[in-house]
């Protein structure tokens, strides 16, 4: 097994960054999903979930991502982690036992006894010091061998979430507010919800866990033995870089893809919930991004270049152009650089249909944004053409393009802002503000920012064929083929 450093403290926060968020398009997309997003506040979920679990009850925590978002990952935790503190890398997405498993693997390397908080990091809490209560509260009952999960008491009747049914057995004792799990009941009709919340014994199921590691791994030992094995497998097979742990892909690829509330928690007689009363929501669908904002007195949350007249209970997010509404309500409006979604606010849960549709056309805004994130910083196609494509190229100090060619197309650079050291074939030179230069079909070249500021630059694409697939690298200092 490869060593990961998981700190001292009883409690492993383990941060799961695998959701698609397909409810949230345009906004959200596969290339970037809401976790890496701004939805609510000034910083990112993820930001935020690693924000709440750093305090002194916590160790460093294990982040769990996709390979394709590990830059993406990196950079937005900056700061917020330990240095030695590496992430780990699935290679394709198996969803949320196969990372439970892995991760209560690795605590158990240090101590079988140590506490796994399983969490996912795309939730919104607003309340960080009334969560981390909830997880102190709860952590008796863990200790004495229950799967703890934290039951959000309802504040209406919801048909988006998943719901526990709360026994009466108290455990690990009489007076504790952890109780034993009766049942669990998926995403209801609107009938049975309305009666759930008012018979008061149900709660939302939140989708965090606290367990002891040695528990979860003798429950997987018992009702999944082989999803248990192959864990194991992926992560003796691992590879460890400076800043990554690639699961190993053979084992890993082979694991059934499956939650760990069907793998385990359905099946396991160790199942117990904490009622908490946290704000909280999983932002499933643009609804419950309007509730969790603050509304006009006419119900609406409008956010970036939106206004509104005789409108009423409206969401409007406008990223970049001025988007107004007129004698319209109850609507849902999301306008990115290259989409538009309007949507009744009753349908908001449909937007997962509207992407099937997306995806089944063949439009690549269904998974892309116009601006695509790289290890090295961004860039934005601004506009495209018959044998022509611009993009708007954001290089981070430091960073630097793989040594590449392309067999199809040609490329000038205009510098906009910042230095840029350039290598084309055999020379390799500096330029500044306002002068530009010329890359030749089929020559290496590469662009580099030594500055201390963002290097901007307007690239011209020319040539039979611009696809992003024309691309051969020489050499990269961030491990890409």
């Amino acid at each position: 097994m490869v060593p990961v450093a998981v700190g001292k403290q009883a409690i492993t926060p383990v941060i799961m960054c695998g959701g698609a968020g397909t409810r949230l398009w345009p906004v959200s997309r596969s290339s970037l999903p809401k976790q890496y997003h701004r939805l609510v506040g000034n910083r990112t979920l993820l930001q935020d979930t690693v924000a709440r679990v750093n305090a002194a009850e916590f160790a460093q925590p294990l982040i769990v991502c996709s390979e394709t978002h590990r830059f993406i990952v990196a950079d937005q935790t900056a700061g917020q982690l330990a240095a030695t503190t590496p992430l780990i890398l699935e290679p394709v997405g198996r969803n949320t036992a196969p990372v439970a498993f892995i991760a209560s693997l690795i605590v158990a390397e240090r101590d079988p006894q140590g506490l796994v908080l399983l969490l996912p990091a795309d939730h919104l809490i607003k309340d960080a010091g009334v969560f981390r209560e909830a997880i102190l509260t709860a952590a008796p009952a863990a200790l004495a061998g229950h799967i703890c999960l934290f039951g959000i008491t309802p504040e209406r009747p919801e048909t988006g979430y998943g719901y526990i049914e709360v026994g009466e057995e108290a455990v690990p004792s009489p007076e504790s507010p952890v109780k034993r799990v009766k049942r669990f009941v998926e995403k209801p009709d609107a009938a049975t919800a309305a009666h759930m919340v008012a018979s008061g014994r149900f709660a939302w199921n939140s989708g965090i866990f606290l367990f002891m590691a040695s528990t979860l791994l003798a429950e997987a030992e018992r009702h999944q033995p082989e999803l248990l094995s192959l864990a194991r497998d992926a992560l003796a097979t691992a590879t460890k870089e400076t800043d990554f742990i690639r699961l190993g892909a053979a084992a890993f690829e082979r694991m059934r893809s499956i939650s760990i509330d069907y793998a385990i928690m359905e099946q396991t007689d160790r199942a117990v919930v904490l009622p908490a009363r946290l704000s909280w929501s999983d932002l499933g669908a643009w609804d419950a991004i309007h509730t969790a904002h603050d509304a006009d007195p006419q119900g609406n949350v409008l956010l970036g270049r939106a206004l509104a007249v005789d409108t009423r209970n409206t969401f409007v997010r406008a990223d970049q152009q001025l988007v107004t509404t007129i004698g319209v309500e109850n609507l849902v409006i999301v306008a990115t650089d290259d989409a538009v979604l309007v949507a009744d606010r009753s349908q908001a849960q449909e937007v997962k249909r509207l992407m099937e549709h997306l995806t089944l056309g063949g439009h690549e805004e269904a998974s892309t944004h116009a601006t695509v994130h790289r290890p090295w910083g961004t860039y934005r196609r601004v506009l495209s053409g018959d044998r022509f494509q611009v993009k708007m190229i954001t290089v981070r100090p430091g960073g630097r393009l793989s040594l590449q060619l392309h067999h199809h197309r040609a490329e000038h650079w205009v510098v906009v802002r910042g230095t840029a050291k350039i290598t084309c074939g055999e020379r390799v030179f500096t330029l500044h503000e306002n002068q530009s230069t010329y890359i030749p079909q089929g020559v290496v070249h590469r662009l580099e920012n030594p500055g201390k500021i963002p290097l901007e630059i307007i690239e011209v694409q020319s040539g039979s064929y611009l696809g992003e697939d024309d691309l051969v690298r020489v050499d990269d200092a961030y491990g890409r083929s």
